[in-house]
Protein backbone atom coordinates (compact mmCIF):
# COMPACT_ATOMS: atom_id res chain seq x y z
CA UNK A 1 0.00 0.00 0.00
CA UNK A 2 1.57 3.56 -0.72
CA UNK A 3 2.33 5.97 1.66
CA UNK A 4 0.51 9.05 1.67
CA UNK A 5 3.68 10.89 0.34
CA UNK A 6 3.68 8.49 -2.35
CA UNK A 7 -0.11 9.63 -3.42
CA UNK A 8 1.08 12.96 -3.56
CA UNK A 9 4.03 12.62 -5.55
CA UNK A 10 2.16 10.51 -7.71
CA UNK A 11 -0.86 13.16 -8.03
CA UNK A 12 1.84 16.12 -8.84
CA UNK A 13 3.13 14.06 -11.80
CA UNK A 14 -0.40 13.46 -13.15
CA UNK A 15 -1.07 17.31 -12.23
CA UNK A 16 2.41 18.05 -14.58
CA UNK A 17 1.56 15.42 -17.19
CA UNK A 18 -1.91 17.12 -17.74
CA UNK A 19 -0.26 20.71 -17.85
CA UNK A 20 2.06 19.87 -20.25
CA UNK A 21 -0.35 17.97 -22.24
CA UNK A 22 -2.77 21.16 -22.43
CA UNK A 23 0.55 23.44 -22.88
CA UNK A 24 1.10 20.96 -26.12
CA UNK A 25 -2.20 20.64 -27.12
CA UNK A 26 -2.98 24.86 -26.97
CA UNK A 27 0.25 25.12 -29.02
CA UNK A 28 -1.11 22.71 -31.69
CA UNK A 29 -4.58 24.79 -32.08
CA UNK A 30 -2.68 28.16 -32.06
CA UNK A 31 -0.38 26.65 -34.62
CA UNK A 32 -3.57 25.10 -36.40
CA UNK A 33 -5.27 28.85 -36.35
CA UNK A 34 -2.33 30.51 -37.44
CA UNK A 35 -2.12 28.28 -40.65
CA UNK A 36 -5.43 29.19 -41.19
CA UNK A 37 -5.55 33.05 -40.74
CA UNK A 38 -1.97 33.08 -43.48
CA UNK A 39 -3.99 30.97 -46.06
CA UNK A 40 -7.43 32.90 -45.35
CA UNK A 41 -5.35 35.99 -45.59
CA UNK A 42 -3.26 35.21 -48.81
CA UNK A 43 -6.35 33.97 -50.38
CA UNK A 44 -8.28 37.52 -49.47
CA UNK A 45 -5.10 40.09 -49.69
CA UNK A 46 -3.59 38.93 -53.12
CA UNK A 47 -3.75 41.36 -55.71
CA UNK A 48 -5.81 40.68 -58.70
CA UNK A 49 -4.30 40.58 -62.06
CA UNK A 50 -5.08 44.18 -63.84
CA UNK A 51 -4.75 44.05 -68.00
CA UNK A 52 -3.23 46.83 -69.11
CA UNK A 53 -6.04 49.37 -70.90
CA UNK A 54 -5.45 49.17 -74.80
CA UNK A 55 -4.30 51.86 -76.78
CA UNK A 56 -6.91 54.28 -77.91
CA UNK A 57 -7.31 53.63 -81.99
CA UNK A 58 -6.50 56.38 -84.06
CA UNK A 59 -8.26 58.16 -86.08
CA UNK A 60 -8.54 57.53 -89.62
CA UNK A 61 -7.14 60.05 -91.91
CA UNK A 62 -10.27 61.78 -94.62
CA UNK A 63 -9.73 60.32 -97.71
CA UNK A 64 -9.19 62.97 -100.10
CA UNK A 65 -11.95 63.00 -102.81
CA UNK A 66 -10.82 62.42 -106.67
CA UNK A 67 -12.26 65.99 -107.53
CA UNK A 68 -9.46 67.69 -104.92
CA UNK A 69 -6.48 65.40 -105.57
CA UNK A 70 -7.28 65.92 -109.50
CA UNK A 71 -7.20 70.05 -108.91
CA UNK A 72 -4.34 69.92 -106.83
CA UNK A 73 -2.55 68.05 -109.68
CA UNK A 74 -3.43 70.91 -112.36
CA UNK A 75 -2.19 73.33 -110.03
CA UNK A 76 0.94 71.83 -109.08
CA UNK A 77 1.63 68.73 -111.06
CA UNK A 78 1.49 65.21 -110.03
CA UNK A 79 3.55 65.13 -107.18
CA UNK A 80 1.32 67.06 -104.90
CA UNK A 81 -0.26 66.24 -101.47
CA UNK A 82 -3.29 68.01 -100.00
CA UNK A 83 -2.48 69.12 -96.70
CA UNK A 84 -6.05 70.04 -95.74
CA UNK A 85 -9.41 70.59 -97.14
CA UNK A 86 -12.78 71.46 -96.49
CA UNK A 87 -14.78 75.35 -95.50
CA UNK A 88 -11.36 76.09 -94.68
CA UNK A 89 -12.13 80.23 -94.75
CA UNK A 90 -15.77 79.71 -93.35
CA UNK A 91 -17.14 81.24 -96.35
CA UNK A 92 -19.32 77.83 -96.74
CA UNK A 93 -17.04 76.95 -99.87
CA UNK A 94 -14.69 74.62 -100.40
CA UNK A 95 -11.01 75.23 -100.62
CA UNK A 96 -7.69 73.01 -100.22
CA UNK A 97 -4.31 73.83 -99.22
CA UNK A 98 -1.67 71.45 -101.59
CA UNK A 99 2.08 71.71 -101.02
CA UNK A 100 4.92 70.20 -103.21
CA UNK A 101 6.44 68.75 -99.50
CA UNK A 102 9.85 67.88 -99.14
CA UNK A 103 10.59 64.18 -98.27
CA UNK A 104 12.38 63.76 -94.98
CA UNK A 105 15.35 62.70 -95.73
CA UNK A 106 19.03 62.17 -93.68
CA UNK A 107 20.14 65.38 -94.76
CA UNK A 108 16.77 66.60 -94.90
CA UNK A 109 15.56 66.46 -91.01
CA UNK A 110 14.24 69.89 -90.54
CA UNK A 111 11.20 69.87 -88.32
CA UNK A 112 7.74 70.50 -89.79
CA UNK A 113 6.52 70.37 -93.04
CA UNK A 114 8.70 71.77 -95.44
CA UNK A 115 7.53 72.67 -99.10
CA UNK A 116 8.71 74.40 -102.23
CA UNK A 117 5.64 75.03 -103.70
CA UNK A 118 1.97 75.97 -101.99
CA UNK A 119 -1.90 76.87 -103.21
CA UNK A 120 -5.13 77.63 -102.05
CA UNK A 121 -7.81 76.73 -104.64
CA UNK A 122 -11.10 77.28 -104.00
CA UNK A 123 -14.20 75.40 -105.57
CA UNK A 124 -15.72 78.25 -108.02
CA UNK A 125 -18.73 77.10 -109.54
CA UNK A 126 -17.66 73.45 -110.26
CA UNK A 127 -13.69 74.45 -111.00
CA UNK A 128 -11.18 74.93 -108.74
CA UNK A 129 -9.48 78.59 -109.29
CA UNK A 130 -6.27 79.59 -107.24
CA UNK A 131 -6.69 82.25 -104.64
CA UNK A 132 -3.48 81.97 -102.85
CA UNK A 133 0.23 81.14 -103.95
CA UNK A 134 3.42 80.25 -102.15
CA UNK A 135 6.72 79.82 -103.97
CA UNK A 136 9.24 82.24 -104.45
CA UNK A 137 7.04 84.65 -102.43
CA UNK A 138 3.74 84.86 -100.99
CA UNK A 139 0.91 86.12 -103.20
CA UNK A 140 -2.31 86.46 -104.13
CA UNK A 141 -5.02 88.13 -107.03
CA UNK A 142 -3.77 91.58 -105.53
CA UNK A 143 0.10 90.94 -105.64
CA UNK A 144 2.77 90.22 -103.03
CA UNK A 145 1.49 89.63 -99.69
CA UNK A 146 3.09 92.00 -96.99
CA UNK A 147 6.55 90.77 -94.92
CA UNK A 148 7.14 88.01 -97.89
CA UNK A 149 10.92 88.50 -98.64
CA UNK A 150 12.19 91.18 -101.33
CA UNK A 151 14.99 87.84 -102.32
CA UNK A 152 13.30 84.60 -103.77
CA UNK A 153 12.52 81.71 -101.32
CA UNK A 154 13.44 78.27 -102.35
CA UNK A 155 12.00 76.29 -99.18
CA UNK A 156 9.41 77.45 -96.49
CA UNK A 157 8.48 75.80 -93.64
CA UNK A 158 4.81 75.22 -93.22
CA UNK A 159 2.37 75.15 -90.07
CA UNK A 160 -1.21 75.51 -90.36
CA UNK A 161 -4.34 75.05 -87.98
CA UNK A 162 -7.91 75.43 -88.21
CA UNK A 163 -9.49 77.77 -86.01
CA UNK A 164 -13.56 77.68 -85.11
CA UNK A 165 -14.00 81.07 -85.92
CA UNK A 166 -11.63 82.72 -88.49
CA UNK A 167 -10.65 78.98 -89.93
CA UNK A 168 -7.28 78.35 -91.83
CA UNK A 169 -4.03 80.13 -90.09
CA UNK A 170 -1.02 78.92 -91.74
CA UNK A 171 2.69 80.50 -90.25
CA UNK A 172 5.09 80.88 -93.03
CA UNK A 173 8.93 80.31 -92.19
CA UNK A 174 11.55 80.87 -95.14
CA UNK A 175 14.49 79.00 -94.88
CA UNK A 176 16.47 80.42 -97.89
CA UNK A 177 15.79 84.05 -99.17
CA UNK A 178 16.90 86.07 -95.83
CA UNK A 179 19.79 87.21 -93.83
CA UNK A 180 17.86 87.36 -90.52
CA UNK A 181 18.66 83.92 -88.54
CA UNK A 182 16.16 84.61 -86.28
CA UNK A 183 13.41 85.26 -88.99
CA UNK A 184 9.50 85.10 -87.70
CA UNK A 185 6.96 83.10 -89.58
CA UNK A 186 4.62 84.79 -91.78
CA UNK A 187 1.07 84.54 -90.66
CA UNK A 188 -1.84 84.41 -93.34
CA UNK A 189 -5.49 84.01 -93.10
CA UNK A 190 -8.65 84.48 -94.86
CA UNK A 191 -9.79 88.58 -94.69
CA UNK A 192 -13.67 88.52 -94.83
CA UNK A 193 -13.71 92.16 -94.75
CA UNK A 194 -11.17 92.01 -98.93
CA UNK A 195 -12.58 88.06 -99.08
CA UNK A 196 -9.25 87.16 -99.99
CA UNK A 197 -6.06 85.94 -97.78
CA UNK A 198 -3.65 88.00 -96.40
CA UNK A 199 -0.57 88.41 -94.48
CA UNK A 200 -0.88 89.31 -90.65
CA UNK A 201 1.24 92.30 -88.95
CA UNK A 202 3.72 90.94 -86.43
CA UNK A 203 1.05 90.52 -83.51
CA UNK A 204 -0.76 88.38 -85.86
CA UNK A 205 -3.73 90.74 -85.60
CA UNK A 206 -4.03 93.08 -88.30
CA UNK A 207 -3.82 92.69 -91.71
CA UNK A 208 -1.30 94.07 -94.24
CA UNK A 209 -2.06 95.10 -97.84
CA UNK A 210 -0.28 93.92 -100.78
CA UNK A 211 2.00 95.10 -103.07
CA UNK A 212 1.72 95.24 -106.96
CA UNK A 213 6.04 94.89 -107.44
CA UNK A 214 8.37 93.48 -105.30
CA UNK A 215 10.34 96.58 -105.36
CA UNK A 216 8.26 99.05 -103.84
CA UNK A 217 9.29 97.46 -100.67
CA UNK A 218 7.79 95.39 -97.66
CA UNK A 219 4.29 97.11 -97.27
CA UNK A 220 3.48 98.78 -94.10
CA UNK A 221 -0.37 99.94 -94.46
CA UNK A 222 -2.51 97.79 -92.35
CA UNK A 223 -6.44 97.06 -92.33
CA UNK A 224 -8.55 95.44 -89.54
Amino acid sequence: MPSFTSWGNLEHLHRAVAAIGGLFLRSLQLAALCAICFLSGCGNNSPATKSEPAPAPKPAEQAVPDDIQAGAQSLLGSETQVLVFGDLAKTGKQQFLAANVVPKTPKNNLPGTIVTRAVIAENQDGQWAEIFRCDEHLKNAKGYLGLTPLAEVTGWRIQYEQDPVNGLQMYFTPLKGTDDPHVLPIGVRWNPKTKRYQSLDRSYENFLLESATMGSGTPKSTLR
